[in-house]
């Protein structure tokens, strides 16, 4: 038998006391007590307290943009435990509900397994990312993406910067590595200068007529 929540309609939503409510941006079937959702019990999912603070953090600023989607059949939480989590964090009262019908137990289990593992499959584009993130630092409070400043910094360091201009300092280092030696010829090459790439080989250099002193 399913666990069943009196909600408001959208219009009833609408009067909410802001101070215990987020702004609703998304759509949803009504609004619900917070406290009256149950977590799923077969939820493999665990939400750390520091993605529950950023999270609430987000929902604060942003309001809701996902509801929290609950069984019909069972009355379970199956997407948004950690969206729950963060509204009672935030001390709200109500959150956007999306009531979803699934056939049977097997494809309720299989929405809410999927919901995360879906997501865990991406492939992150990482010079996309740190391209993104250096365009929005000083316009937005960058924890409102969900990285936090110590992962924006390792972004951003992992990255370099592709307009480097090495100085003079960084050019005297780049002097003392030592000559490359190519595999194939056997010849040494020194390390590249200020601008250019791997110049001609040292013997070349030393010796421009290719003569025998």
């Amino acid at each position: 038998m399913g666990i069943f929540h009196k909600g408001i309609t959208k219009t009833e939503s609408m009067k909410l006391d802001p101070d215990k409510s987020s702004q609703v941006h998304c759509a949803f079937n009504e609004m619900q007590q917070v406290e009256s959702l149950v977590p799923h019990p077969r939820n493999p999912n665990q939400h750390s307290p520091r993605q529950v603070i950023l999270l609430a953090k987000i929902i604060e600023a942003q309001g809701w943009r996902s509801p929290i989607v609950v069984s019909e059949r069972s009355g379970f939480i199956v997407a948004g435990h950690a969206r729950h989590a963060a509204a009672r964090k935030l001390g709200l009262d109500l959150v956007p509900v999306n009531v979803q019908p699934f056939e049977n137990e097997a494809a309720e289990w299989a929405h809410l397994l999927a919901d995360n593992r879906i997501a865990e499959l991406a492939d992150i584009d990482r010079d996309g990312l740190a391209e993104l993130i250096k365009e929005m630092e000083g316009k937005i409070d960058m924890e409102l993406t969900g990285f936090d400043e110590t992962a924006v910094s390792e972004i951003l360091e992992q990255m370099g910067d592709g307009d480097f201009e090495p100085t003079d300092d960084d050019q005297n280092r780049l002097d003392e590595v030592l000559p490359l030696t190519c595999p194939y010829c056997e010849k040494e090459f020194r390390p590249p200068r200020r601008g250019g790439g791997w110049g001609s080989p040292i013997e070349e250099k030393e010796n421009p007529g290719g003569k025998d002193e």
